[in-house]
């Protein structure tokens, strides 16, 4: 009697054992499919640098909106246009300019035109005290270093090289300039003075993580081209469309452009 008992006992004692194994492995897999389906209808944004800080805020008022969660990939539009030409799984890429979205639909990686969502502005910025920012004061001879995005790749480097032509002070201080491959890299230069001043986007220095950081002025933007962003979305073979969409639209709405104008950009664009 006594063997039977253990018998008895040890097959409820597994069949207990598996039943907790079959639910922990039940509870496994719904949580793996909710995971899979909410990466599923994700949208990925590849977004220039300047649009950092604001595009934080939109995701979140977006997400918060429709419960789809963004993820943002941030770099210079030049380097994100040639991921999305090696193939790179972006849904919406949100430029610094036009040149590039215009780039990637004349070579049909878009599904349809590029359009403008925001006019970007240059600054100069520093965090030296004793040094105020001025187009005249780059010539000052404490100033060593010049910070400002690669020109060849980021537009708001172009922009610069536009500004210190136009004043005739290029060839007497490009032995100064110090190129960040974006202006989250030249923002870098700047904050930690390896620069002593520098040209970014207005919207880095009316951001939360910068406002009030050292001192800045706007440039004239009538002396440099007009800083045209342009977003489009990318094509994607076998994905659902609809929530790529609806936070493309999203982007010109009146809660997108009112963030987007609290970061100084230009919101008053046809769409």
């Amino acid at each position: 009697m006594r063997n039977q008992f253990k018998v008895t006992s040890l097959k409820i004692k597994w069949a207990n054992i598996l039943k907790y194994v079959f639910l922990a492995y039940a509870l496994f897999m719904v949580s793996a499919c909710d995971h899979q389906k909410n990466d599923h209808n994700k949208v990925t944004i590849a977004v220039a640098s300047n649009m950092r800080y604001a595009i934080e805020d939109i995701t979140k008022k977006f997400t918060k909106k429709t419960g789809v969660a963004c993820e943002l990939i941030i770099s210079s539009s030049g380097k994100l246009t040639a991921q999305i030409k090696e193939g790179a799984p972006y849904h919406i890429f949100i430029s610094a300019n036009m040149k590039y979205p215009n780039d990637l639909f004349a070579s049909d990686f878009t599904t349809k035109k590029p359009e403008i969502y925001a006019h970007g502005k240059l600054v100069i910025w520093t965090m030296n005290n004793d040094i105020p920012p001025s187009l005249q004061t780059l010539t000052n001879k404490k100033i060593k270093h010049i910070a400002l995005a690669n020109p060849k790749t980021a537009p708001y480097g172009t922009s610069a090289i536009e500004v210190l032509k136009h004043y005739g002070l290029y060839n007497n201080l490009k032995h100064k300039l110090v190129f960040g491959e974006s202006i989250s890299q030249t923002n870098q230069f700047i904050v930690s003075k390896s620069a002593e001043i520098g040209f970014t986007s207005k919207s880095v220095v009316l951001s939360s993580a910068m406002k009030n950081k050292g001192n800045w002025v706007d440039i004239n933007k009538a002396v440099y081209s007009p800083i045209t962003q342009g977003v489009v979305m990318i094509k994607q073979k076998d994905i659902n469309t609809t929530n790529i969409k609806e936070f493309y639209n999203f982007l010109f709405s009146s809660e997108a452009r009112e963030i987007l104008e609290d970061y100084g950009y230009d919101v008053n664009i046809d769409k």
